[in-house]
């Protein structure tokens, strides 16, 4: 296996993985954001208020966006395992 298609298996691991990833994150940003303002606005310091709607904003991310994450990580299972004849 050359050196070229190990940094090319690497790259779309990588591209993979922040695309799976990339929804998730955000919404727990955002929803972290939001909650942060409120939070400063209010003077309401409470841990709970912040961990909850991030949970629950994961959660309908991955309820809603899980059929197409799940599709580009088997794409990429199924790339590997059918270039492993050529690679080895």
């Amino acid at each position: 296996m050359s050196q070229d298609a190990v940094l090319d298996i690497f790259r779309e691991a990588i591209i993979t993985i922040i695309y799976a990833a990339s929804p998730m994150l955000l919404v727990a940003l955002g929803i972290g954001l939001l909650v942060a303002v409120f939070q400063a606005t209010t003077q309401i310091q409470e841990q709970t208020l912040a961990f909850v709607p991030k949970v629950l904003g994961v959660f309908i991310v991955l309820i809603l966006l899980g059929p197409w994450i799940l599709g580009r990580i088997l794409g990429f299972t199924e790339k590997i395992f059918l270039s492993m004849n050529t690679l080895l």
